[in-house]
């Protein structure tokens, strides 16, 4: 086991660190489907790759709820790394986690697993981090809603094949909903609860 002198470090600029990256967060949510760059960089720890560390630095703090899938809690170097450095409690009910981090989308639970909020704080609902195989080549996906001029396009390889159905359920929830921030290395690609797929072409 990883003693926690040899975990991988956090940032080595931690203001200017979290304030790029948040930035980075925050135009991918503006911008839904529009491919972001992380370009902080931090040490990631067993599966966690570039871009998801640096949003854990950036939002992740000690009133955090964080649920890790089976691929991220493999080994505990990952929990560890995460309490040492943003103090947040790594959880194992997923229905009351703030972020759930996903290292293998394929068997990503049903979202009846995580949190919509309520009408009154629909912000208490869990936001998805989920790393995939690629944010610039695959399938074409056209993307409507908020934040988009007309249509945006993006083509990724992700799983589970199905999101955009399982996050049509959104629909019906707002303003309560899952949002789900894609990662693949350091390019992340927002996709909030208000986001709709428009069309998926090969």
């Amino acid at each position: 086991m990883t003693t926690l002198a040899e975990l991988p470090a956090g940032f080595a600029d931690k203001v200017l660190s979290s304030q790029t990256t948040f930035r980075s967060v925050m135009d991918a949510m503006a911008r839904p489907g529009s491919v972001q760059t992380i370009t902080a960089a931090a040490g990631t720890p067993g599966t966690m790759m570039r871009g998801t560390a640096a949003i854990a630095l950036t939002l992740f703090d000690h009133d955090t709820p964080i649920w890790l899938d089976p691929v991220m809690s493999e080994t505990s170097d990952v929990a560890r790394w995460l309490k040492f450095h943003t103090s947040a409690p790594v959880i194992q009910d997923s229905s009351i986690c703030h972020f759930a981090l996903i290292g293998a989308p394929s068997a990503l639970p049903g979202f009846d697993r995580f949190s919509f909020g309520s009408n009154e704080y629909p912000d208490r609902s869990t936001t998805l981090i989920l790393q995939v195989e690629s944010l610039t080549q695959g399938p074409t996906l056209e993307l409507r809603g908020p934040g988009i001029d007309g249509v945006a396009t993006l083509q990724a390889t992700f799983a589970p094949s199905d999101l955009f159905e399982r996050l049509s359920i959104n629909a019906a929830l707002f303003p309560r909903g899952i949002d789900v921030v894609l990662v693949h290395d350091d390019a992340i690609v927002a996709i909030p609860r208000t986001t709709r797929l428009a069309a998926k072409g090969d």
